[in-house]
């Protein structure tokens, strides 16, 4: 997570960046200019304003927090907003508050007022879900200390029910995500912890004789994460020592679900900071085994873990199956690897993310169809863990970097030159509903961007899966466009999970470039393994909804 006081970190920082150039060379181009977005945060009404506490001392969590949130909070129809504040963590400080905004309909958003939401510990991420099966989407929210579970009552007021629901972890914890990994219609809960730490263990670091944040490796502390059952009564059992998620310790960030093995049981991958990232293979029983190293995914390459922060998956070689990425240090690539089927290569030289990504510390991350022409791009919120240059004046604030992705891989676009800050979680979704992925990003002790989407798009058409009255998190939606034409690559996951600190749109988005003929049919493989096809056509440009059991 951080650049390093001692040699050792220096040199593996070396070894990396010298390894990363023996792999296949880049194949884009160099930076285009078209400028996709524009921050409207102050326009459209999000004045959310993140405080990281720095006074004196370097606490580590001052450096790695501001998560987000981009869901439907009152189930109208359109996406809602809640930022993850921090605040201090010393104990004179006064208290500051999480913040709930929401959406008119036409993407402008107003502060909610008191709804329960309101936690005043100090903040890191969020996670979204249905966990008592009631129809609307519930909160979880990560803490240094205790973390908090919001259950929704419909109407966008929220009760705290952490302690009593069993999932009140008093660690520091990090990503996390809803996800049933049973398959029996209630959806688990699995949150990541970074390392075991309090104020009074402190360290003291210096680069070049100025003090500043310590790596996570000088503490020598990586937490467990843990993983609860849903009980089906409103309350977890914690079965982490039991699922096996015990036998591998990291300093654990960024979370992503889904099916990495094919076997019709919901995984768990978690990017670790300068420890090997884990992927967690279900095994249907409720436990779980670390497959990372063997699958190709725990370090790059060159054998090297990296500080793994954010991770996004998407099928980005449309190939009809899940690529993962994991966002690095300063000095470090992006870590691609490739879908290969019963393992994964890394392909971040073969598809060009290695000489743009290493310039930057990157944190929120996602893969999505920003021009709707069918390919997945890229975009990193990126941002500093120890001083360097800036136009801004801000030794920590960096550019965010935005790629197109194409056939050939990724070729990096320009973004507007002002918006220069300490960015961290990403949260992904249409705010205003017009068929352009839009971003939220919170800024490290700064204003929140709202990134609306101004790219020209193609056509575009968009799912809501749901299992009953929930969202069905882990469905993956295939494309049918005739008969004659089954188009099994045009495929798609319900993802609410992944970025950094972040919970993400649930809705299932297709970019279609210049097609125009309505989609035949929609191919749903349930996350229980059942299959269904819903026959259309479906028309483009709308957002259509898929009840599990109503094929006819």
């Amino acid at each position: 997570m951080s650049s390093t006081s001692t040699f050792l970190l220096l040199g593996l920082i070396m070894i990396a960046g010298c390894a990363d150039e023996s792999q296949v060379a880049d194949t884009p181009s160099e930076t285009r200019e078209a400028n996709w977005f524009t921050n409207q945060a102050a326009e459209r009404g999000v004045l959310f304003d993140h405080v990281s506490g720095f006074r004196e001392r370097f606490y580590l969590p001052e450096i790695t927090a501001g998560g987000v949130a981009v869901f439907d909070v009152e189930g109208d129809g359109d996406l809602d907003l809640y930022f993850v504040q921090s605040g201090s963590l010393y104990e004179d400080a006064e208290p500051l508050a999480n913040e709930l905004y929401l959406n008119d309909g036409e993407g402008r958003f107003a502060p909610a007022g008191e709804r329960g939401v309101e936690d005043t510990a100090y903040g890191m991420g969020v996670a979204v879900g249905d966990y008592d099966n009631d129809g609307d989407v519930d909160l979880y929210v990560t803490n240094v200390g205790p973390n908090r579970l919001y259950r929704n009552d419909g109407y966008g007021f929220f009760v705290e029910v952490g302690a009593e629901a069993g999932v009140a972890d008093d660690g520091w914890g990090t990503g996390a995500a809803f996800v049933d990994l049973d398959n029996d219609g209630w959806l688990d809960l699995f949150h990541a912890n970074y390392v075991i730490w309090s104020p009074a263990i402190e360290l003291d670091c210096f680069i070049s004789g100025t003090p500043t944040y310590c790596p996570p490796q000088n503490y020598n502390a990586p937490a467990p994460d843990h993983v609860y059952r849903n009980n089906g009564d409103g309350t977890f059992t914690d079965v982490s020592a039991s699922a096996g998620v015990r036998t591998a310790f990291g300093n654990g960030f960024g979370v992503l679900t889904g099916d990495f093995d094919g076997n019709d049981l919901q995984d768990v991958f978690v990017a670790n900071d300068m420890t090997v990232n884990q992927l967690w293979l279900n095994q249907g029983d409720f436990t779980f085994v670390e497959d990372g190293m063997l699958r190709g995914v725990a370090v790059d390459s060159n054998g090297i873990a990296k500080a793994g922060m954010g991770v996004t998956g998407g099928d980005v070689d449309r190939d009809g199956d899940v690529d993962l990425l994991v966002v690095n240090l300063e000095g470090q690539t992006d870590s691609l690897f490739r879908n290969e089927g019963s393992f994964f290569a890394d392909a971040t030289g073969a598809l060009g993310l290695v000489q743009a990504s290493r310039q930057y510390t990157r944190w929120g991350v996602t893969f999505s169809d920003f021009d709707n022409d069918g390919w997945l791009d890229l975009f990193e919120a990126n941002g500093r863990v120890d001083p360097g240059p800036s136009p801004t004046g801000d030794p920590l604030a960096e550019p965010n970097l935005l790629y197109s992705g194409g056939a050939d891989g990724f070729r990096r676009l320009a973004l507007d030159r002002s918006l220069v800050h300490n960015s961290r979680g990403m949260g992904v979704g249409d705010l205003d509903n017009d068929g352009g992925i839009d971003l939220v990003i919170a800024n490290r002790d700064g204003p929140a961007y709202v990134m609306m989407n101004g790219a020209d798009r193609g056509e575009w058409i968009r799912f809501r899966a749901l299992t009953a009255n929930r969202d069905a998190i882990g469905a993956e939606i295939t494309l049918v466009f005739d008969a004659e034409r089954n188009d099994a690559t045009r495929r798609g996951w319900v993802q609410p999970d992944g970025s950094y600190l972040a919970a993400n749109d649930m809705r299932v988005h297709f970019g279609l470039g210049e097609e125009t003929a309505a989609v035949a049919a929609a191919l749903v493989r349930w996350p229980d393994g059942s299959t269904e096809r819903f026959d259309g056509p479906f028309a483009l440009g709308a957002t259509h909804t898929l009840t599990q059991g109503t094929d006819d």
